[in-house]
């Protein structure tokens, strides 16, 4: 069963912060796809089994904050 979860990002503003944050999300297992709005600085994150823990920490991994 698929599920999303969404995060809001305030830091990211480029294609690189996109890609960067992109990169360490998929490399979590059970992400099936990324989407990342930096106009309104939110990351959705679709896949199944999702530990909301490992996808901050990917998150911070890339050099960004998850805001609360």
């Amino acid at each position: 069963m698929s599920e999303q979860m969404s995060y809001s990002v305030p830091g990211m503003h480029c294609g690189h912060c996109e890609a960067a944050v992109t990169e360490e999300l998929n490399a979590i297992d059970g992400v099936e796809a990324v989407e990342v709005d930096l106009e309104s600085k939110r990351v959705v994150v679709s896949g199944s089994q999702l530990s909301d823990e490992a996808l901050r920490a990917a998150i911070e991994e890339a050099g960004y904050e998850v805001a609360a």
